[in-house]
């Protein structure tokens, strides 16, 4: 792997320093030392976490005028999102080099593994306007969420206090989408409640890429006023939508596709002296149903609905000997399929961690352990620790080191079509994954850098002997993946104005070993390079303006370039967006060989009331 030259990180750390200086009057509007991080079973500060995390506020995401989580997540480095058409109708998560069945998705702690695939798992993402803010924690993630945090996982925090009120949004622009959404908030000594529900539609940027999607999100705040408080989560997110070369080969033009993705979730948090108790039961379920012609269904169609229904216990206590963190969380999956077969598991995962602090709270050692019980595929236990050592009130040294795995899905193990058959005698791909960074959090700049290294085992690839064989799922790759990953973030004032400008990079490297077999369908096409770039400028006290920029280089493809914008106008309860995506006009996939639109416009008009 590239190095990066010494001189320069000098260079760099004594700008920051200097700067640092020069702005300590500053204020940033989110005081990153304060964010207390919920996606773990110790909550901790942001400025006291070993792990490289990244967190993205409401306001943030209000500022950015991104009008859903995957555009978000695009400006982020190390951040993957591989779109098939527009507004995130089907994307796919990536974090750093990792596959999509390899990243976990969270909403307030529920995990939203999908059992059929890792395709679906952005179905569930909630909308924006109900977000308090993204937790994004990069690196081995197993040992504190389990399966399928094999290189990272993202936690969704949505909005639990809020004042009365609401508002509604219409917007449209290229390709015939119209988008309209009604927000709703209400709030008693005894209770509160969220309540969103938006439709948004597109005629397509090309042939068969029309889409209809609707969205039902509720959420409520039950006997606020006791030492018991209740928090209720219902979502639903239907999507129908021409699939023109998103699956198969880009010659399959006709293709369509229909899933539904809702969630249902029951929460608590007691605290008795130094226990602090976060129960919780849920039920996810996920339904898909997959038309080669989409004007022939009997031709060749796929159903598939899964259901996992699960509660658990996570358990924090404070004492002499630092902070002790334990979870237990017990769930049934099922899928019922055309092709998969019906099938179900039971699955087990007992969590416990230890944060001991040295040395007046300088040095922090948090080792810990997930061990998961599965009926269908045995047990594993994966050990990991973090280690951080606050050099001075702003820098902090971390690294962590830690098992990781993820279990083959139903897909790995069962699908069979024409070209390819599962493998039900697969086994959990594994990886010892490594991390070591600087992290720099003051209230007028944040920083970090991070090198990282993964050494992947049994991952899942499908092979055969002979041209006229089927494809086979097989556990037959080894691949290590190493990077160096940076991101700075520096809010300053014009005049009386508040700005901010952040950029992040990030560099990879994948060391695919070679296989013994004559015909292998693996393919590793990370981003090699990914920089990312974004100024948020508040014009006037009524008028804000946000320019963000991608570059994206990967290995077997040309490097491009994608630069959005848009303009937001507030005038009484009134706020005006006009919203440009890829000004560049750049030509350019992201997965599959799927071209991405080329420039197009948004406007949108919303009213609070």
């Amino acid at each position: 792997m590239k190095t990066i030259s010494i001189q320069w990180l000098v260079l760099l750390l004594i700008f920051l320093t200097r700067l640092q200086a020069q702005q300590d009057s500053i204020a940033l509007q989110q005081q990153l030392k304060e964010v207390v991080v919920s996606s773990s079973r110790i909550e901790l500060a942001f400025s006291e976490n070993s792990r490289t995390l990244h967190l993205i506020s409401a306001q943030e995401l209000k500022s950015s005028g991104a009008l859903t989580v995957v555009a978000a997540l695009q400006q982020i480095a190390g951040i993957d999102i591989r779109q098939r058409g527009i507004a995130g109708m089907q994307a796919d998560l990536y974090i750093r080099g990792g596959g999509f069945d390899q990243t976990l998705l969270l909403i307030d702690g529920i995990k939203l593994d999908d059992a059929q695939t890792g395709h679906h798992t952005l179905n569930f993402l909630p909308p924006i306007e109900v977000i308090e803010r993204i937790e994004i924690v990069k690196g081995p993630a197993a040992r504190v969420f389990g399966q399928n945090a094999f290189t990272g996982a993202i936690n969704i925090v949505t909005k639990k206090e809020f004042s009365r009120g609401g508002s509604a949004q219409l917007r449209g622009g290229s390709y015939g989408q119209i988008h309209g959404e009604v927000n709703y908030r209400t709030a008693t000594e005894k209770g509160n409640l969220l309540a969103h529900f938006s439709r948004n539609s597109a005629d397509g940027y090309r042939y068969n890429t029309d889409f209809n999607n609707n969205n039902v999100f509720l959420k409520a705040g039950l006997f606020t006023d006791t030492k018991l408080p209740i928090d209720l989560l219902a979502t639903f997110n239907g999507r129908k939508f021409g699939a023109n070369g998103f699956y198969a080969s880009p010659e399959a033009k006709y293709q369509y596709e229909e899933t539904e993705a809702s969630l249902f979730a029951l929460q608590t948090k007691a605290q008795k002296g130094n226990w602090i108790f976060k129960p919780k039961v849920y039920w996810r379920r996920g339904q898909d149903h997959y038309v080669y012609i989409r004007s022939n269904p009997e031709l060749y169609e796929n159903w598939h609905i899964t259901h996992k229904v699960g509660t658990g216990l996570d358990i924090s206590l404070a004492s002499k000997w630092g902070t002790t963190g334990i979870g237990f969380d017990f769930s049934k999956v099922s899928i019922a399929s055309n092709n998969l077969g019906n099938r179900s598991r039971q699955l087990a995962t007992f969590f416990l961690e230890q944060r001991f602090t040295f040395w007046d709270q300088k040095l922090d050692l948090t080792p810990g352990v997930a061990v998961n019980m599965y009926s269908d595929f045995g047990n594993f236990a994966y050990p990991g620790i973090d280690i951080g050592f606050q050099l001075d009130s702003q820098w902090r040294l971390y690294g962590n080191l830690g098992y990781t795995y993820r279990i083959p899905t139903y897909t790995d193990l069962f699908y069979t079509d024409r070209t390819t058959i599962g493998n039900p005698d697969l086994k959990p791909e594994e990886a010892l994954a490594k991390e070591l960074g600087l992290r720099f959090t003051s209230q007028a700049l944040t920083f970090y850098v991070a090198y990282f290294d993964r050494q992947a085992e049994n991952l899942i690839d499908y092979v055969k002997a002979t041209a006229e064989d089927l494809w086979e799922a097989t556990n037959i790759r080894s691949v290590n993946t190493q990077g160096v990953e940076m991101e700075l973030q520096y809010p300053f004032i014009i005049g009386k104005q508040p700005q901010v400008l952040k950029w992040g990079y990030t560099y990879l490297t994948d060391d695919l070993k070679e296989t013994q077999v004559n015909f292998s369908r693996y393919s590793i096409n990370s981003f090699q390079h990914h920089f990312t770039f974004s100024y948020q400028a508040q014009l006037t006290d009524k008028m804000q303006w946000f320019t963000g920029f991608k570059y994206a280089k990967r290995p077997t493809m040309i490097g491009y370039r994608v630069l959005d914008t848009n303009v937001q106008w507030s005038f009484d309860a009134f706020q005006l967006t006009a919203s440009v995506n890829n000004l560049l006009n750049e030509e350019y996939s992201e997965t599959n060989l799927v071209p991405m639109p080329g420039r197009n416009v948004l406007i949108s008009l919303e009213y609070q009331f």
